[in-house]
């Protein structure tokens, strides 16, 4: 028989424990849609408070955790807490919700969905109406989803009714869809992007807390909101904080996920550990570093290129004042922007345990510079 020579995955650690998961369940069924994401930051934040010396937030809704606030020399991680979700835009005279994008939400997706409409009397339950298949089928070809042509239906049969609700414009609505685990170590949930990043950021504050570790500088752990319309409120705290290095963590795509062209996103796939991205906002210095660690501590780690940005909170920080070494520590994900999307167990524990001992090996003293 031929010898299997195919590289086995380290088995992951164990950092998380039941009381973490239950709190991360929670996390990811509170909505928080960008612009709205008082909720879970309210629910982040009590979660951390045992962990962290003191706190701020921002005016828009960021929260920091700060360990060692009086220390000069500051290192972020940092997570977007927002998520994809539907603006109300303008209501029929006969009850019909019609709705414009709140950052990337898939128009494609929403037929025949559930959401819950966040009114001004509290949650209103609604659905993504849909006509039957048998009635939409032209001489041509079978109608698509579009944003123009999506509405919502919460039982109002005049503009009148839904407002009696709560409902007006302005209001978001985000899918009920919420957490769940599958076979084989798969959780599935709806933003998970970017929530199980706040989830791990936390968990890194719990260990580093219980494991009684003295940090040489002041860490900010930082959950920021307004990612997914722009990089908004990580700009804002990144200008405020001024780190001198920042650990950003996102998700990235499984490109085992079918129609993803992996000549195109590369190739990462999830149960393998963390994504490290190259690319022009990624400090190549800091990189190495994260790289020697998860060498040093048998951590598997994947490797990806990006053109051009990011698209993640790294650019924000890493040219945010004189400029700020950066990198982007990022967990593999399938279907995402989708109700269903789907990621590791052990990536999560990976990913925890890479930068909680990248910031045991950080100093004040770490070169960075390219010049010396």
């Amino acid at each position: 028989m031929a010898e299997n020579t195919e590289e086995k995955t380290p088995q992951a650690p164990k950092l998380t424990n039941d009381q973490s998961y239950s709190f991360f369940k929670n996390y990811i069924n509170t909505s928080s849609p960008t612009g709205f994401e008082y909720p879970g930051q309210k629910l982040w934040l009590d979660y951390i408070l045992p962990y962290v010396d003191t706190h701020f937030t921002d005016p828009y809704g960021s929260v920091v955790g700060v360990i060692n606030p009086d220390a000069p020399f500051k290192v972020v991680i940092e997570a977007h807490s927002d998520e994809i979700s539907w603006f109300i835009n303008y209501i029929s005279a006969d009850g019909l919700i019609y709705v414009k994008r709140n950052g990337g939400v898939d128009h494609q997706i929403a037929p025949g969905k559930r959401v819950l409409i966040r009114g001004k009397k509290g949650i209103v339950k609604a659905v993504f109406g849909w006509p039957a298949i048998h009635t939409r089928l032209g001489s041509d070809k079978e109608t698509q989803p579009k944003v123009e042509n999506l509405c919502l239906d919460c039982g109002g049969r005049t503009k009148k009714e839904v407002e009696d609700l709560g409902i007006t414009v302005g209001c978001v609505a985000t899918y009920e869809e919420g957490y769940d685990e599958l076979a084989y170590g798969y959780l599935i949930g709806r933003a998970f992007d970017n929530r199980v990043g706040g989830f791990m950021i936390a968990e890194v504050a719990r260990l580093l807390k219980e494991n009684k570790k003295q940090l040489p500088f002041g860490l900010y752990i930082v959950n920021a909101v307004q990612e997914e319309i722009g990089l908004r409120g990580a700009e804002m705290i990144a200008r405020r904080i001024k780190p001198n290095i920042a650990l950003i963590t996102d998700v990235t795509h499984d490109t085992t996920t079918p129609m993803i062209n992996k000549m195109i996103e590369g190739d990462v796939a999830c149960g393998k550990g963390p994504s490290l991205a190259f690319g022009p906002a990624v400090h190549n210095k800091l990189m190495t570093l994260v790289q020697d660690v998860a060498e040093a501590n048998k951590i598997p780690v994947q490797l990806r290129t990006v053109s051009r940005s990011t698209g993640t909170d790294t650019e924000s920080f890493a040219y945010a004042n004189d400029g700020c070494p950066s990198m982007l520590i990022s967990i593999p994900l399938r279907y995402m922007h989708t109700t269903v999307e789907m990621l590791h167990r052990d990536d999560i524990e990976y990913t925890i345990q890479l930068m909680y001992e990248t910031l045991l090996t950080l100093t004040p003293d770490t070169n960075l510079s390219y010049f010396s």
